[in-house]
């Protein structure tokens, strides 16, 4: 009778004790994708409902990058000079990132999907592809350091 108490004891014990949830390096390293891709989304959105030229320079590093087609590529102050003078009112601009990848140290990471463009005065969309590559900076908060858009690709 003294051993069924002791592990009707031990047994209540161990249920009682409070448990962590152990995550394999795997599935913490598919929660850091997809809070990337929640930050691209993120961007996605605030190109929409704010415009493409608020949104990258809320999102855009002071170092980023931007690479255009046919172009040479236009760096920091340059990129947010450009930016500035766009008019982004003539169009809709969103995407859909398909993907994601941070670095093990989680620093870097980045994103690539499909956009879609709609010009206002036309019946025609656009599609495209892109790809991001985002620093994590020290508040926290990840910046673009390079964007590239690719165009013409069918649904």
């Amino acid at each position: 009778m003294k051993y069924y108490l002791f592990f009707i004891l031990f047994f209540i014990g161990l249920i009682s004790c409070k448990t962590k949830k152990v995550t394999s390096p795997k599935e913490d390293q598919v929660s850091k994708n997809f809070e990337l891709i929640e930050v691209d989304r993120a961007f996605s959105a605030m190109i929409q409902e704010q415009g493409m030229k608020t949104a990258f320079i809320e999102y855009l590093d002071s170092n980023g990058t931007i690479l255009r087609s046919n172009q040479m590529p236009i760096i920091g102050a340059n990129a947010i000079d450009y930016l500035i003078q766009q008019d982004d009112a003539e169009y809709t601009l969103g995407w859909d990132p398909r993907h994601a990848e941070i670095s093990e140290s989680g620093e870097m990471g980045y994103t690539y999907g499909i956009y879609i463009l709609h010009p206002k005065q036309q019946d025609t969309i656009l599609y495209g592809t892109y790809c991001s590559v985002w620093k994590k900076q020290n508040d926290g908060k990840w910046k673009l350091l390079l964007h590239s858009e690719n165009e013409g690709i069918g649904k």
